[in-house]
């Protein structure tokens, strides 16, 4: 009882349709950057360094998305 494979497509056909592909790609690309960066923070214990590692993937953040707006 449940997703087949036919439904899962259909599923990301649609998912696709509605959010564009850039779109996908950027928000895996965010995602994937706050997961390292979360285990990162996991291994790190320097407060200073976190902050600016979340400065910096802000940063990048912001630039990609205006590269993509552009």
């Amino acid at each position: 009882m449940g997703i087949s494979v036919t439904q899962l497509v259909i599923i990301l056909v649609v998912v696709a349709l509605i959010f564009g592909t850039k779109k996908l790609r950027n928000i895996g690309g965010d995602l994937g950057g706050a997961i390292k960066g979360f285990k990162k923070s996991m291994q790190d214990d320097d407060p200073e360094e976190i902050t600016s590692q979340k400065t910096q993937q802000t940063e990048d953040s912001v630039k990609e998305s205006q590269k993509q707006d552009k």
